[in-house]
């Protein structure tokens, strides 16, 4: 595997665009360009860089042949924009419509899942009620790719499970997890706070009756390679 597409797979299986990894190895987004078109090859304080991101060794990057290589083929259909694109639908097919509901897989679970035809599969499951716990998980073709773990509670009055279901059908492609980072109808107001990005994340969102918050809930993920 040549070096500019071994770049260009690490990237993208690590679910970054080229603007979101130059800014987190502090490089302008047009030298990334020209590492992945094969314009230009990164210098020893850009490999150091990229080895400490994606936590493999620098052998491994620059090397054309080796299990590295082996390895990132086997995986090259995860790609986190078709994860992303799957998660979306997923989500605002399942808990967030009171829709595909499933057998418990656990005992007193609530679960929800969703297939598609390309081989990904969503798995919604939580225990609870106005105190709660869950986890949501994807997986491309029975190997798991991602998931987020969360857990909230019901903390006032006036508490309508019907605002937040539509909240979470709104859920936005650039932080896909929860709700938007405000959402408002009426008396109600909805605000989600995340920090990272979709290979590793943690997050808070909160509700309000006019000024009294009455929900909170906790979230936090990534990647599974």
């Amino acid at each position: 595997m040549r070096l500019e597409d071994k770049l260009q797979l690490l990237r993208k299986q690590s679910g970054y665009s080229q603007e979101q990894l130059a800014d987190k190895i502090g490089i302008a987004r047009q030298t990334i360009s020209k590492w992945e078109n094969g314009l230009a090859v990164p210098e020893l304080n850009g490999l150091i860089s990229l080895s400490n991101l994606y936590g493999i060794t620098i052998d491994r990057i620059v090397k054309e042949s080796d299990e590295c290589n082996i390895s990132l083929c086997r995986n090259a259909g995860m790609d986190i924009d078709q994860i992303v694109a799957f998660l979306l639908v997923a989500k605002k097919n399942t808990y967030a419509a009171a829709d595909n509901k499933v057998n418990s897989c656990r005992m007193n679970s609530h679960d929800f899942r969703y297939e598609d035809k390309n081989g990904y599969t969503y798995l919604d499951s939580y225990l609870g009620g106005e105190c709660f716990s869950g986890e949501e998980a994807v997986w491309l073709h029975d190997n798991p790719v991602w998931s987020m773990n969360y857990a909230g509670r019901v903390t006032g009055d006036n508490f309508d499970g019907d605002f937040l279901k539509e909240v979470l059908k709104e859920v936005p492609a650039d932080a896909p997890f929860r709700g938007p980072k405000i959402y408002t109808k009426g008396d109600y107001r909805y605000h989600c706070k995340v920090d990272g990005e979709f290979v590793w994340f943690r997050g808070y969102e909160e509700i309000f009756y006019m000024d009294d918050k009455i929900y909170e809930c906790y979230f936090h993920g990534g990647a599974i390679r």
